[in-house]
């Protein structure tokens, strides 16, 4: 292999390039610093005029005045040994660590105002310090309430797989935090809903509006609304040439200065800030690299990239020799199953591991294949070899041909349709392409349609079929694969269930999802198949008999379109207890179940004044 092909030379250049980037770089800073200064920070670095500064914005965000900051300051002057100072805008002393030495010709590192942030220091586009909300500021009773409208809103959230927590903000709202990784399109379901603005927000809003409705020279008839958000909601009359004349940079200019005006009473008054050694200088020093210095970088430099070469060559080589090997051993043929050498614990050792367990899953999935293959050919066998025989004979003069036989090869034909259209599923489902055609069903509704289209065949095999559904909870489905899915469960109760046996099947709300519970008092399931009734063309009678059990594919079939429903399908059994089987699928948000003063077959409409979508 060419060396700029290989690992080793691929590494090689990369770590060449890096050590030249890195020199080069040292050199011409090295070089610069001989001819221009390096200013030092005011105060002794960057990282404590932030610290200091984003200490005082907190206080003054929090307090009238600057009263008690005197503690505050004394204690963050012995972590970082400096004084620091904070005066008024004329330099009369409002707090002082305490040291020598006039300020009156040393500059402010900073003016502390949270109405007017700086920038540069806090590294945010905001202006005004989230911690000054002033008549924002919520009482315990709305605290209370807001507190069980966001629980409310995570229960929503939590029922739709998405993690989340409950946090106060500085007013004291409480809000819900997202933590999933990936709820795009989700949150959205949740948030309507548990939408609420308190008494106390919406009277500072109203104020709001009115400064920036008079900052914006609006006329009296015309109404201005601002959200939580600080952005305009509603300006009315509609007019819009009248709007795009005021610009959306106007009207957020007027909401921030109207804004800083309302918080101005709230928050301590702007101050100036010195970060400075104990004798109330700030010293800005030059310094110099001499030509014997530059030489030495250059020398040190030069035998750091010489280093580096040397060590890429020994460890690429390091590198590469198991991975010869790992690429030896997976070069094998199929048929010989080689394992990878696992040689050390470390990445390539990961690797190896991961290639022999791809390997052991490649094998298991080929004996799966062969199995499904045979067991395949064994179900399609049997109706085809049936319809042959009758055929022959009805040829032969054997069975006189007429509606007996007619009869028989149709129920064959069926039978073999059926398991096409099983596999059908099953290969869709596989692949990730079975279409979902959801619409709003009522559970009611689904699970009596299911009941009655098994009635017939219950009252023929002497069992009971009975249903109960609490509520009218509505959920987002398919409704003709949840009635083939409800469907297969109930008639594989039936078929276990000996005569005089019942199946019920039960339906209600759980929480944000609706359980389906389809019990009987059949012969049950012994332990260790338990586990292997959702396998395809499985079947508890070893002699795969057809009297004693379909074609296998009736719970695969159930437990892929639960999972395409976004739920889950669960069995409990004991061998002569009955079966039980769960099913759980989430219910449509959109909608509330039915229950006392909330019917769950209501219209949806809009309140104009709060957003809220009631049914």
């Amino acid at each position: 292999m060419p060396l700029r092909r290989s690992l080793i030379g691929r590494l090689l250049a990369t770590s060449v390039l890096i050590a030249v980037a890195a020199i080069a770089a040292t050199a011409w800073l090295a070089a610069q610093s001989t001819s221009r200064a390096i200013r030092q920070e005011q105060g002794r670095s960057l990282a404590d005029d932030k610290g200091v500064y984003d200490m005082l914005v907190a206080y003054g965000a929090t307090h009238r005045d600057w009263t008690g900051v005197q503690t505050l300051i004394e204690a963050r002057s012995a972590t970082i040994g400096r004084r620091i100072t904070l005066t008024t805008d004329d330099r009369e002393i409002l707090a002082d660590s305490g040291g020598t030495g006039s300020l009156a010709t040393v500059r402010a590192a900073a003016t502390v105002d949270p109405l007017r942030l700086d920038q540069a220091l806090t590294g945010s586009a905001d202006r005004i310090d989230e911690r000054a909300v002033g008549p924002y500021k919520l009482p315990r009773p709305e605290r209370d309430e807001l507190t069980q409208v966001a629980q409310a809103r995570l229960s929503c959230l939590r029922g739709l797989q998405v993690a989340g927590r409950v946090a106060d903000d500085p007013s004291g709202r409480p809000e819900v935090q997202v933590t999933s990784s990936d709820f795009s399109g989700v949150t959205g379901l949740c948030a309507a809903k548990f939408y609420l603005v308190t008494a106390t927000e919406r009277r500072a809003l109203r104020d709001l509006a009115t400064m920036t409705a008079r900052c914006l020279g609006l006329s009296r008839g015309t109404k201005l609304v601002i959200g939580r958000d600080f952005a305009v909601e509603q300006l009315s009359p509609a007019a819009p040439d009248r709007a795009r004349d005021l610009g959306a940079g106007r009207v957020r200019s007027c909401i921030a200065e109207s804004r800083a005006r309302q918080l101005r009473d709230y928050v301590a008054p702007p101050a100036l800030l010195f970060v400075t050694d104990r004798g109330g200088t700030a010293v800005e020093p030059v310094f110099r690299l001499s030509r014997a210095n530059v030489l030495r970088i250059v020398g040190v430099t030069g035998a750091v990239l010489l280093a580096t070469v040397l060590l890429t060559v020994l460890v690429g080589r390091r590198l590469v020799q198991p991975l010869r090997a790992l690429t030896k051993a997976a070069a094998q043929p199929v048929e010989r199953s080689a394992r990878m050498p696992v040689a050390r614990d470390d990445e390539i050792g990961y690797l190896a591991r991961a290639l022999n367990d791809l390997t052991e899953r490649r094998e298991r999935a080929e004996a799966q294949r062969r199995g499904m293959v045979s067991d395949i050919a064994h179900e399609l066998r049997n109706p085809l070899t049936n319809i042959h025989g009758w055929l022959e004979a009805a040829r032969d003069g054997v069975t006189p041909t007429g509606s007996t036989v007619l009869e028989v090869v149709r129920e064959e034909a069926t039978l073999l349709r059926h398991i096409v259209d099983d596999l059908s599923d099953l290969a869709a489902a596989d692949a990730g392409e079975l279409r979902l055609h959801r619409e709003p069903v009522y559970a009611a509704d689904l699970v009596t349609q299911v009941r009655d289209s098994h009635d017939t065949g219950a009252a023929r095999a002497g069992v009971t079929l009975t249903a109960r559904v609490a509520g009218d909870p509505v959920l987002s489905a398919d409704p003709l694969r949840l009635r083939q899915m409800i469907g297969n469960l109930v008639a594989n109760a039936i078929r276990y269930t000996p005569a005089g046996g019942t199946v019920t099947v039960t339906a209600a709300p759980a929480g944000a999802e609706l359980e389906v519970v389809v019990r009987d008092t059949g012969v049950g399931i012994a332990a260790d198949d338990l586990p292997r009734i959702f396998d395809r063309f499985w079947r508890a009678d070893t002699s795969r008999a057809r009297a004693t059990g379909g074609s296998g594919l009736g719970l695969p079939i159930a437990r892929q379109l639960a999972v395409a429903h976004g739920g889950t399908l669960t069995a409990v059994s004991r061998p002569g207890h009955g079966t039980t089987m769960t099913l759980r699928l989430p219910l449509d948000p959109s909608f509330r179940t039915g229950g006392p003063g909330l019917p769950g077959r209501g219209t949806v409409a809009a309140d104009d004044q709060t957003g809220v979508r009631l049914q």
